[in-house]
């Protein structure tokens, strides 16, 4: 497993090592690669890495916005399965022809938490967001992340989205609003439950787990693109990404079915 490199990476010299690869992989070993929303990243990166183990197929994982990943499939980048943080986007791909019609599924449904890094900073109820004097909120963009618009709906929900408007540090997906807490550059935000998740708990800091019925469900879809039609390695991928053993590694990192 490893992440696409950016494409002006210079492959010269590698001859070698991808002859040496090549003879020791299956015959029939194959790479897919992955477009990941950021939120499932580290889930992810134990998945792909037990999927190769079992299967002798490699995976590539590029980790970004949702929003941008459309936008890039749309100009005909070369993903072969989209890991989406919503269902609309895999929908709205395989309406247009962009995906194989059939092939969606929900992976994963993801949970909302209001996070900071400092320890009894935000209180089980969430309260903080009206009686706290911080400066910033880190809240993934609403138009590119659907963590953001969950976010974006709890404050609406609450009836103080207008007033906390003015303090949002926006980013461009849910892992740079994770880095805006994790650093302190904002003392709280809005962040994936999975990325602040170890081992059944929250790994550091304080958080409210936001009630499910303050927004609408984050259904992650998964789809097939058109480019992974007939790719093994990428059915393959979509088919173990629905076992027990990828499903035991969701659950660990907070996520529902």
């Amino acid at each position: 497993m490893h992440f696409a490199p950016p494409p002006s990476t210079a492959r010269s010299g590698l001859l070698g090592l991808a002859l040496l690869a090549c003879l020791s992989a299956p015959a029939d070993a194959d790479e897919v690669s992955v477009a990941v929303a950021a939120n499932f990243i580290a889930p992810m990166q134990q998945i792909a890495a037990a999927f190769e183990r079992e299967s002798g197929h490699q995976v590539t994982l590029s980790s970004g916005a949702t929003g941008k990943f459309y936008a890039q499939i749309t100009h005909g980048a070369p993903f072969h399965v989209l890991l989406a943080a919503d269902d609309t986007t895999p929908q709205r791909l395989e309406q247009e022809g962009r995906a194989v019609a059939g092939s969606r599924f929900t992976y994963a449904v993801g949970r909302l938490v209001l996070w900071s890094a400092q320890p009894g900073y935000v209180d089980a109820q969430g309260q903080v967001l009206r009686t706290g004097d911080f400066a910033h909120l880190a809240v993934a963009n609403p138009k590119l992340a659907p963590y953001g618009k969950a976010a974006q709906q709890t404050l609406e929900k609450m009836s103080i989205a207008d007033r906390l408007k003015p303090r949002w540090v926006t980013g461009e997906n849910i892992a740079q609003t994770y880095q805006f807490v994790a650093t302190g550059n904002a003392p709280l935000g809005f962040v994936a439950l999975s990325q602040v998740m170890e081992n059944g708990r929250i790994a550091r800091g304080s958080a409210w787990q936001v009630p499910a019925d303050m927004h609408e469900p984050i259904r992650q879809d998964a789809v097939l693109l058109n480019k992974g039609q007939g790719h093994a390695a990428a059915r393959a991928l979509l088919g173990y990404l629905r076992s027990e053993p990828a499903r035991a590694v969701i659950r660990a990192y907070g996520y529902a079915f």
